[in-house]
């Protein structure tokens, strides 16, 4: 299984860092995982968006779904011919895109696109990826996702703070791609629903995967501290996820 990363900024993105935004394949079946902003250009420097087989929205903040939007717009609009691509997202994504576009009845939003809502119950399969889901501690319905081709799995946190069901769906996985938001220790100021980069490590010891990989680093931050604290807890390798990195994993 195959994760190229096309942003990783948190919250907003930098000249030649896009926010959230992940492809994950195995030479048959492609996913892509979050839509944040400047994302669909980099997937577009990769295929046609026609040749994807499903999308994932892990919840509806625009640095995680707003180039979604692009997507639909190069579905309808576009040489592209794909109808019913399926989508699997937490509760009040499709409404909140729907509401921004002006879909209503008739709109090509729902022709292009085959809504699914999932939560910790569901389990899917697309092709030859097959995909569990869990809900995290986050201020919005927002869903952590464990891809998985033959014997190898990926589990994503998309954004949570410590708690939730993410530590849980990762356990075991290969590889964990795990959001780190906040640098250094936590105090009373910090959101309680991002994680630390020292949380994150903490939470993939405990899973026991076999890599950790940080996103949604915010740019103001220092991304070697944020990987050192991370490497500390793990006690294993510790990548920083950059736009046009692949991991075979």
């Amino acid at each position: 299984m195959r994760l190229e990363v096309l942003g990783s900024a948190g919250t907003y993105p930098t000249a030649d860092r896009p926010a959230s935004g992940y492809l994950i394949g195995d030479g048959e079946t492609r996913v892509l995982c979050d839509a944040g902003f400047g994302t669909f250009s980099e997937l577009m420097r990769r295929m046609d968006p026609d040749r994807l087989d499903a999308v994932v929205l892990s919840h509806r903040h625009p640095d995680h779904c707003v180039d979604f939007l692009a997507l639909h717009h190069a579905l309808s609009y576009g040489p592209y011919q794909r109808r019913g691509l399926p989508v699997f997202c937490a509760p009040g994504v499709e409404s909140r895109l729907a509401e921004f576009l002006g879909a209503g009845e008739g709109h090509p939003f729902f022709d292009v696109f085959d809504f699914h809502e999932v939560g910790e119950t569901n389990h899917v399969e697309v092709g030859s990826i097959d995909m569990r889901f869990a809900v995290t501690s986050h201020r919005v319905p927002t869903i952590a996702t464990r891809f998985a081709a033959g014997a190898r799995s990926l589990a994503y946190s998309a954004d949570t703070g410590p708690g939730g069901g993410y530590p849980e769906l990762g356990k075991g996985a290969d590889a964990m791609l795990c959001e780190a938001s906040i640098e250094g220790p936590r105090d009373e100021h910090h959101f309680v629903h991002h994680l630390t980069a020292a949380e994150a490590g903490t939470i993939a010891r405990d899973a026991g995967v076999g890599m950790l990989i940080l996103t949604h680093l915010p740019p103001s931050l220092d991304e070697e501290r944020s990987r050192a604290d991370a490497a500390r807890a793990f006690g294993g390798e510790v990548a920083v996820a950059s736009p046009g990195d692949v991991y075979e994993i």
